[in-house]
This record gives structure tokens, sequence and C-alpha cells, in this order.
């Protein structure tokens, strides 16, 4: 390593004119007219004369600039240029700044946008900033698992147990992106498996005993809210989809006359139009509203203005108004009510979950059940708003059977 000749000093350099000050080893302060004053390094490789820039004093210190110029000797005695090391640096920092996690992750996101729900789509995005204050500016191929664990674990600090995990799932999502685009080698989540505490898992809130839901029901036609509020309430047992479907539910996505609501595929959590059979309650209490909100786009309109649709949490304040507390009873509830209480009547699990608009993983037996079930959704909708009016009034049920309310499987 060159000696260092100790030539430059502060009080030198603050004192320093338009030209070179040399301080030993190649290296000297270039004051220009303007006063910037820049560090710079002579040096030869290959029999000629050569350039090396350390960058604008007082940014880089001397101390600084005389370790860069060590660093840029040690390399020309190994037989390196520091100039074409320098160069092949900056062009391996915009790769990977091309390749950071944050610019794979938005990728990977534009990838799924066609596939998901608008709400799920948030969801995921919403799930990966989670981490991308310390992990979006990294190259994705650079990230090891203690990095990612020290993420996730600032969201289980905040007692977001769940939050962690799902996390953890999208971020392997994006890693696997990134190895199938040859941007990465492996996905550190993988090796993070029992390293984040467990999920304690617990039920949705929801109402299933038959003498609580008639309580409920009755509950539900004395809100004395506005009646846009009242109609959602009434109608979410019957029709049991998710809150977010029935707050956007649209006139034109309705079929009055055929009894039938068809939400578009792009609406849908599993992005599949779903068809939503009508009983004559629910098709009752529509036709209540219609007058008020019929002229306009949605169904259940926001409070505010008629070009938004109904919060999400207006139904959950209003129950909570009624004295259902969260840990009770939820506008999601309702799926798990009709889900439980259908199923204890005997209807084929097949329907149900046909029309909870749960996925089918075989999709040859999704297109059947498709076909198939329709019919028999038809008169399950309209057996079940019968039920529900016997529970309203307080009247003893007697479980049926599969083949009395006409859902015999049918035959293949």
């Amino acid at each position: 390593m060159a000696a260092n000749t100790g030539t430059l000093t502060a009080a030198a350099i603050k004192a320093s004119k338009p030209g070179k000050l040399f301080d030993g080893g190649g290296l000297f302060l270039l004051t220009k007219e303007s006063g910037a004053r820049y560090w710079q390094m002579k040096y030869r490789y290959g029999g000629k004369e050569r350039l090396l820039s350390f960058g604008v004093y007082p940014e880089v210190s001397l101390a600084e600039a005389r370790r860069k110029r060590d660093a840029a000797r040690e390399a020309i005695r190994d037989g390196k240029d520091p100039g074409a090391l320098k160069r092949a640096n900056k062009v391996a920092a915009r790769v990977a700044a091309a390749n950071s996690f944050l610019a794979v992750a938005d990728a990977w996101m534009a990838t799924q946008k066609r596939k998901l729900a608008p709400a799920t789509f948030a969801k995921s995005q919403w799930l990966l900033d989670q981490v991308l204050p310390w992990l979006g500016s990294r190259p994705v191929a650079e990230i090891e698992p203690p990095e990612l664990l020290t993420a996730l674990k600032r969201i289980e600090a905040r007692g977001a147990h769940e939050t962690a995990h799902r996390t953890k799932e999208k971020c392997g999502q994006v890693f696997r992106y990134a190895i199938a685009h040859g941007l990465a080698k492996r996905d550190p989540s993988a090796d993070l498996r029992g390293a984040l505490a467990p999920i304690v898992r617990t039920s949705r809130a929801a109402i299933t005993d038959p003498s609580k839901v008639g309580a409920l029901l009755r509950a539900l036609d004395g809100y004395g809210g506005q009646l846009v509020t009242r109609c959602a309430l009434r109608i979410a047992p019957l029709l049991f989809v998710r809150p977010g479907e029935l707050r956007a539910m649209e006139w034109a996505e309705l079929d009055l006359d055929a009894a039938q609501w068809r939400i578009p595929a792009q609406r849908m959590k599993m992005r599949e139009e779903h068809v939503v059979p009508l009983s004559s309650q629910a098709l009752a209490i529509l036709q209540e509203l219609k007058p008020l909100t019929g002229r306009g786009r949605y169904v259940f309109p926001s409070l505010r203005t008629a070009a938004a649709p109904m919060s999400e949490n207006t139904v959950n304040a209003a129950l909570r108004s009624l004295g259902y507390d969260k840990v009770t009873m939820t506008g999601h509830g309702f799926r798990a009510m009709a889900s439980t209480r259908l199923n204890e009547l005997g209807w084929l699990p097949d329907v149900i979950e046909r029309q909870l608009a749960h996925a089918e993983r075989n999709k040859v037996r999704a297109a059947y059940n498709r076909a198939q079930y329709m019919a028999e959704r038809v008169k399950m909708m309209q057996a079940w708003a019968d039920y529900l009016d016997l529970l309203r009034v307080g009247a003893k049920v007697i479980p049926i059977n599969r083949a009395a309310a006409g859902t015999q499987k049918p035959s293949r």
C-alpha cells in the first residue's frame, strides 16, 4: 500500500484555490473555479494513464478519499483495473435496483390484478406493504431468511400474529415469482417454518342457535335507522353473500322478473360470475327499496353520496347499535349462520358450498356443479327464507331430511 505522505490537511483544503492539491499515491483534490472540490486519482493500468473519481469534498472526507485510494492501489496490484471495477459495480447496483424486492413485488402484483377481486388485491398489497419499508429497496436475490424474519417479527411484535403469517406467505409468492424469472435462486420464506408464533384460530362471530337466530331477526326488523341500512340488515341473512358483495349490489345486476342477482366475476373473490336466486322475501325487500334508490347505480348507496356504495362498516355498526358486539355477530356471520343451519337441516353440502361461492378445486366438477345445482339452489334459497320466517315468529322447527327438502343428489 502506498505511503500516506500527509501532504493535505483540512486547513490546506479549506484554503485551496482553483487547481490540484496532491496527497500522494496518485490522490489529489481538484478545485474548480466555482469552488467545487473533487477527489480524483491518477494511476496507470495496461501501460496507460487513467483517472478515477472518488466524489465531492466535503461529502467524501480526506480520510475516506485515502481509503478509496488505498483500495484502488490494492486492486491494481492484484492485476485489476479499479476504474473497470467501479463501472461494473455501478451496473450491478442498477441491476439490483431494477430487481429490488419492491420492483419484483410490483411485477408479481400486476399478474394478480387480473385474477383477484379488487378487495382481495388490495388486501394482498396491504400485506406486502407491511415489509416494504425494510425490504423494498433490497435486491431480491440478496434477502436472507434472518432479514425476512426480522421484518416479520416487527409485525408480530404488534400482536398481529395472523398478519405476520399471511405476509410471510405473500413474500414467499414474490420470491417464487423471482425464481421463475431468473431473478433469485431461492425462497428464504421456506426456511422460516416454525419461526413465527402460531396463530390461535377463532371462528368468525356468528349466531347459529335457532332460538337466537329468531331473536336476531326480530332485532333486525326493529332497527330504527336509515331505510337503506334497515333493508341491508334484513336482506343479509336471506342472501348470505360476502359483506363486500352485498353493499356493492347494483340495480343493473338484478333481474327481479327472473328472481336472480348475477354478481359479475370482477366483484367476486374467486373471479367467477355468481348467481344468487332471490326468494320472494328478498324480492319484497328490494321492491320496498327501489323507489328510494332505484334511479341510482347502487341498491345500497352510501349515506353521504349515491355515487358510492354503502360503507363497509355500516352493517356492523348497525348490529352494534342493536346490542350485538363483534364477538357475537358480524356482517360476515350471516354466511356461517346459513351454512351451519342449512347443513343441519339436511341440504346437500355441494349445493350449500356452491351458493356460498366457495371455490371447487376440481375444475371439471366445478363446471358440473354450476350446471346441475341451480334448480336445487333456487329451492334451497326459498326454503331458507321460509325457515327464517318461522324462526322470526318463534315457531319450533323440526329439521328436515334431504328427501323432504328436494335435494337428492343428482344422478350422474
